[in-house]
């Protein structure tokens, strides 16, 4: 090889990959493949730090260092034939499900206010025997579904001036939000906030409306901190989080040196030192950190990677559709999971104040998990409407595996 062409092998390489990158990503099945995918890693991965995270405190509450992890389980058990069964629903069932859906949650909601339980400062379960439902998390979902088929119908109707976005969706979401509040629940607030403005972004509503909607936001989230004192106490906590490291800012500070210690690679799995009675709500709120202590730099980059992927698949899917409710329906749901996932991992890292939201398919907690699987399960649903998506789920081979490896050009060509 001359001194020329080793010069111009790696600039040849590099294009060959990228054309390989490129035709990969424009098959029909990419957004189906990522969305399942990214998904189920997430979940095995969840499973994985709920066990780890959760197996101290499990253990001296209740004695069983597992009992945390199965309760997962169980809910992963029941959330992954949900995910299925809603990946192969029609289009309409989606449509008229958000309706009954929102009812059900404004009905929870007003609940949680009277006979709802109280932990932490706010009040979002209600208890039902042995089970926490948090009626917030399905509320979510009922709003993207009631949401993306209400501005919908407005656009084949040809009534969507701007001045119809409001009637009835604000109206809607604000009895959701402030039902929210009531529970004192910033972090979902902001999250149902996140996918109506999703909305409105995807139906082209004007900049100055959105000006308008985030002065409303940013005053509603004041008054949310000044009439709750442990919200200034988070706030506080946020801005000095060292200097209040035994008080409002210790979760923030024992998050912080959880995921110092883990270096590029992490202590190994099972191995962090944070999770023995130092970083409160281990399992749930901050279960990123443990990870990051656990796995290092290297398994937090995945992590949010796949949510990347993930929200990527949910905006090709909106983008490669001419079905209103279908592009609304995903950009809802990316501005749902990914927005969550950002908020959760941002507080965390100390870049947002601690709102104790979840991270989705990662953190302990079936009302979470659940509604977030269906979710899911409708973007699987809207991949293969795609074009071309049908047509290449039609190819007959040994099965979905297969057809996965030969998507991935790793395997032989599937039978017709």
């Amino acid at each position: 090889m001359t001194a020329q062409q080793a010069e111009q092998a790696p600039a040849t390489w590099s294009r060959t990959h990228l054309a390989g990158l490129r035709e990969l990503l424009s098959r029909p099945l990419t957004s189906y493949y990522l969305v399942l995918g990214c998904s189920a890693l997430l979940l095995a991965l969840g499973l994985m730090m709920v066990l780890s995270a959760s197996s101290i405190e499990a253990l001296q509450k209740t004695g069983n260092p597992f009992y945390w992890f199965i309760k997962q389980s169980m809910s992963v058990a029941i959330g992954i034939p949900l995910m299925w069964i809603c990946s192969r629903l029609p289009q309409r069932f989606f449509r008229l499900a958000g309706y009954p859906l929102m009812g059900i949650s404004i009905i929870g909601l007003l609940m949680v206010i009277f006979i709802g339980e109280e932990l932490l400062g706010a009040q979002r379960w209600i208890a039902i025997g042995p089970l926490s439902i948090q009626p917030s998390e399905p509320a979510k979902l009922g709003l993207v579904l009631w949401g993306a088929d209400l501005l919908a119908r407005k656009a084949r109707a040809g009534r969507i001036e701007w001045r119809h976005l409001l009637i009835p969706l604000m109206p809607g979401t604000a009895i959701i939000a402030v039902l929210v509040m009531l529970g004192r629940d910033l972090g979902t607030t902001i999250v149902l906030m996140l996918i109506f403005l999703a909305l409105l972004w995807v139906v082209g509503a004007p900049v100055r409306l959105f000006g308008g909607i985030l002065g409303l936001l940013v005053l509603a989230t004041v008054i949310m901190i000044m009439v709750e004192p442990y919200r200034m106490d988070r706030l506080t906590g946020f801005l000095k989080v060292w200097e209040n490291a035994q008080g409002s800012g210790f979760q923030a500070a024992q998050g912080q040196i959880a995921m110092g210690s883990g270096g590029w690679f992490g202590l190994g799995l099972g191995s962090s030192r944070q999770k023995w009675d130092w970083v409160p709500h281990a399992e749930s709120d901050f279960i990123f950190s443990i990870l990051g202590e656990e796995l290092g730099l290297m398994g937090t980059l995945v992590v949010v990677a796949l949510f990347g992927l993930l929200g990527y698949a949910g905006l090709r899917i909106a983008s490669r559709t001419t079905e209103p409710f279908i592009r609304l329906a995903a950009a809802a749901c990316v501005a749902w999971i990914a927005g969550q996932a950002i908020v959760n991992i941002g507080a965390v890292i100390g870049v947002f104040p601690i709102t104790g939201i979840p991270l989705p398919l990662v953190s302990y907690g079936g009302s979470a998990l659940l509604p977030t699987l269906a979710a899911l399960g409708m973007l699987l649903s809207f991949a293969k409407r795609e074009p071309g998506a049908a047509e290449a789920l039609a190819v007959r081979g040994p099965g979905p595996f297969a057809r996965a490896l030969s998507w991935l050009g790793l395997g032989g060509r599937p039978r017709r």
